[in-house]
């Protein structure tokens, strides 16, 4: 009505909030080292300067940690890390002083990718898997050996066992090696599984291309499988031995329906001189339920083994996003460094520990303890 309301008693507020940041300024603390002559002898004598103040100089540990978790954790390359820290910040840092940070980094934690490589190693299972990287323009190979809890990277110019010995795990694990089933895998001395969503990709491929209703059954076998264990899991009860024998039976009159369409006449062992002829792939994919039975099945018997590989992929899918973002390496020691450092990152997330105070405590020569 336009009547003034500023003497009108309040009768109560309602609430808006706006959050901000404050402009980021760079605080300079200059050090200083008393200089003084005694009088007795007449020499020149200067204070210590704190241990981590080495230079004229320099950036603290704070802006370094910074630009390790953006080049580490979000894979931006040197050059952007540059212009960001000079747009944010105002701060001019180079590619040189940052990987400088990198390498210093990569030397204080290798205790720690040594404890790291021993706890899984001493894990009941662990997950496995392997993708392409460029290192000086060639084509080398990063490895990934993890849980839920730990994650170890190793990168090798070979794909396969040779590159597995040197990154230590799989000859000296006892326990269950989950993995999509490549050869090299299956020579080392512990139980294996194999990952059941490749095959239900690899079922599914079957069924639409060749019309093979097996292939269709032991899909859908394998996802009530899936739905039992899971249903245990959920409700913290022992499998029914009885439950599981049943689905095993079932399992093998799946295969038995797979031989009856796939038939020796249709997979002739020899053609001519040529040598062997190319089994069909719904045979060769046939062969594998037969051979690597107890592999596929190995999450039906043992409740701590999972379905699929889903770890060990997710673990891989990071470092070829890295690929995309960041460009390939351009040494030897700077993909060593960046496996080392990630794998740290990595590993204290799943520990549910802040990943810019651990970069910084790593940069400190002491990085987080984890359980």
């Amino acid at each position: 009505c336009g009547h003034t309301l500023e003497d009108v008693e309040v009768e109560a507020y309602e609430k808006r909030q706006v959050f901000d940041i404050p402009p980021v300024n760079l605080i300079v603390t200059e050090h200083r080292s008393q200089i003084k002559i005694c009088p007795c002898c007449g020499r020149l004598n200067k204070a210590e300067f704190p241990e981590s103040v080495n230079s004229p100089v320099q950036y603290s540990r704070n802006i370094l940690a910074s630009a390790i978790y953006f080049k580490n954790h979000h894979f931006i390359p040197y050059e952007r890390i540059s212009e960001l820290f000079n747009d944010v910040m105002g701060i001019k840092i180079c590619s040189a002083t940052i990987i400088k940070a990198e390498r210093e980094c990569f030397q204080n934690l290798e205790e720690f990718e040594n404890l790291i490589r021993e706890k899984v190693i001493a894990s009941p299972v662990i997950h496995c898997d392997e993708t392409g990287m460029k290192v000086q323009g060639k084509r080398h190979w990063l490895h990934v050996a993890s849980t839920d809890k730990y994650t170890c990277y190793f990168t090798h110019a070979k794909r396969g066992s040779e590159a597995i010995d040197a990154m230590g795990i799989l000859p000296e694990f006892k326990g269950v090696a989950v993995h999509d089933g490549w050869k090299p895998y299956n020579s080392y001395n512990c139980d294996h599984a194999l990952c059941n969503v490749h095959l239900q990709r690899e079922l599914t491929g079957i069924e639409e291309n060749y019309k093979q209703q097996w292939a269709k059954d032991m899909s859908e076998l394998l996802s009530e499988m899936k739905k039992y264990t899971d249903e245990c899991k959920e409700q913290v009860k022992d499998l029914d031995f009885e439950q599981v024998k049943a689905l095993e039976k079932r399992f093998n009159a799946v295969v038995a329906k797979g031989i009856e369409e796939n038939p020796p006449s249709l997979n002739p062992e020899r053609q001519g001189k040529r040598g062997k002829n190319p089994k069909t792939k719904a045979r060769n994919l046939l062969d594998r339920f037969i051979e690597h039975k107890d592999k596929i099945l190995r999450f039906l018997t043992d409740l701590k083994v999972p379905f699929e590989n889903n770890q060990a992929e997710r673990d891989v899918r990071m470092m070829k996003l890295q690929q995309k973002t960041s460009g390939t390496f351009r040494t030897t020691r700077g993909a060593e460094a960046f496996c080392r450092i990630r794998a740290y990152i990595s590993t204290i997330r799943k520990n549910g520990l802040p990943v810019l105070e651990g970069i910084l405590a790593a940069l400190k020569g002491a990085p987080l303890t984890i359980p």
